[in-house]
């Protein structure tokens, strides 16, 4: 029988010794910063002149590393290294793919607070968030393989009299792995051992702005035992190789969490059957979210306006999860609106690495530029109540904003900013309130706040979203626990860290035999 998996404990920094791991995590990671770090194809480690270099945001001017970069040649080396090592991986054993997870997730969590500090200078991630994104790192790897377990033997059909019916699910092929530099560890990581725990082999591209950390992964997944060509890194950019991988005929699922932009252009190319495809691949893909925090009169406001603030700020709003429109019951608007203004003024930005900073660096120009033009356009469709401003002569800062008195249809409220804004509007009562909810392309999370049993009851047949959350913030799904997944144009509701996700990487077989 296997075990229920609780989640990896989030670690108590009100705690000295806590603290000063964490310090020494930070001590491990600069020993090593500015190295370079070669694609693995094959299991053979190869280096090209072509690197991508990943940047601290915090601190532009500090490298983390060098990453070497794949082209298309080394692309098609690595697809055939891939699909050779398919057809001895997919035949090993369930239980000893399962080992390699869980051998694996034992070497994170002794090096727990250096995966931390890597993400907090690559990412910029303060020590909570960094802290939580290799915690669920290791909770998908302990997870998925515990679920492998589950499923190794199939599932049981009916037999008749004389007849023997089998249901049993075997891997699909090789998968390519596209991840974002949001969550680098857990969804890098995540995507990956699914694909690999279910018996098919990978080409891993991270997001090109955290390529370090994953290529920290690889090792781990070489260290825990995983054979040659099983899984091979390949980072290099999205139109040069990305496309190449997504078109290639013998692809067999593309696993992608980005952009809506991104994800639909991967959806469609992935349709097209190419010259000597024999099947239809498979796409799983998260890609963004406009989440909505409702508050009721009947409410706790300041359960409401907490539960705002974090869910809009934390890590820079830079979660397809993030609170990025609230909409508030006439009754009670001024009054949330007042206090989560006032709980933004208090909130500290600067270095992550100070663990007394709230939240830190967005995470690069591009993404700067694009949220001050996002507040510029705020301030005309909305009334700016706090922040609205950024720095970015060091690294990418900007500071929480609250934009109020928006219309539903609004730019500000219709768009992913992925960025510290938050819409606000104001709902005439609680049904317009979940109207103006639903009235967005998205449909990934959202959260109520509301006492009255009625209107929660509404909410849950009525809100129509993939992760929705009663009497709490909208981020912060917890595997095994709030299985993670939107509707509509946040993606395919693959719904990570739950019972079906790993049937999306298999296919399902029948067998029968007459007696």
């Amino acid at each position: 029988m296997v075990q229920t998996y609780k989640h990896e404990p989030f670690t108590d920094f009100s705690q000295e010794t806590n603290k000063t791991d964490y310090l020494t995590g930070l001590k491990t990671v600069k020993a090593y910063l500015g190295q370079d770090y070669d694609l693995v194809i094959g299991g053979e480690r190869i280096s090209t002149e072509d690197k991508i270099i990943s940047y601290n945001p915090a601190n532009k001017e500090e490298v983390i590393g060098r990453v070497s970069k794949a082209d298309r040649e080394l692309a098609e080396k690595a697809m055939k290294a891939a699909d050779e090592a398919f057809t001895t991986w997919k035949k090993v054993k369930a239980e000893v793919r399962a080992d390699v997870l869980f051998k694996a997730a034992a070497i994170i969590r002794r090096r727990k607070h250096e995966f931390s500090a890597l993400l907090t200078k690559e990412a910029g991630k303060p020590w909570n968030e960094a802290d939580a994104d290799t915690a669920e790192a290791i909770d998908f790897m302990e997870f998925y393989a515990r679920q492998m377990l589950l499923l190794k033997d199939g599932v049981p059909v009916q037999s008749r009299p004389n007849e023997d019916n089998r249901y049993d699910y075997i891997p699909l092929g090789v998968g390519i792995i596209i991840s974002p530099w949001n969550f680098p560890f857990a969804i890098m990581a995540g995507t990956t051992v699914a694909a690999i725990v279910t018996g098919n082999t990978v080409l891993l591209k991270p997001a090109s702005t955290t390529p370090v950390v994953a290529a920290k992964f690889v090792e781990v997944m070489e260290e825990a035992g995983l054979p040659k060509g099983v899984l091979n890194f390949v980072p290099g950019s999205g139109a040069e190789v990305g496309d190449y991988l997504v078109d290639h005929p013998r692809t067999r699922f593309v696993s992608f969490t980005g952009s809506r932009e991104v994800g639909t252009r991967i959806f469609e190319r992935a349709s097209k059957v190419n010259e000597g495809q024999i099947w239809l691949k498979r796409v799983i893909a998260e890609m963004g979210g406009k989440d909505t925090i409702v508050v009721d009169k009947e409410a706790d406001l300041e359960l409401a306006a907490q539960s705002i603030v974090k869910s809009a700020f934390s890590f820079s709003g830079q979660k397809c999860s993030a609170c990025s429109r609230a909409v508030i019951v006439e009754d009670v608007y001024d009054q949330v609106l007042n206090r989560a203004v006032e709980l933004t003024k208090e909130l500290t930005v600067g270095n992550p690495e100070d663990k007394n900073n709230f939240t830190g660096p967005v995470i690069d120009q591009n993404a700067f530029k694009k949220i001050i033009e996002y507040i510029e356009i705020g301030k005309e469709e909305g009334r700016l109540m706090v922040g609205g401003e950024g720095d970015d002569s060091t690294g990418y800062f900007v500071k929480p904003t609250i934009i109020a008195d928006l219309e539903p249809k609004a730019r500000l409220m219709q768009e992913e900013i992925f960025g510290p804004v938050v819409a606000f509007s104001k709902a005439k009562d609680f049904d317009q309130a979940i109207e103006i909810a639903n009235n967005t392309d998205y449909g990934l999370t959202g959260a109520v706040i509301t006492s009255n049993r009625t209107n929660m009851e509404k909410a849950r047949e009525d809100f129509h979203v993939g992760n929705l959350y009663f009497n709490r913030g909208c981020t912060g799904a917890i595997v095994g626990y709030q299985p993670f997944g939107g509707f509509n144009m946040s993606g395919t509701d693959s719904k990570a860290g739950g019972p079906d996700y790993l049937v999306l990487h298999m296919q399902g077989k029948t067998t029968s035999e007459m007696y």
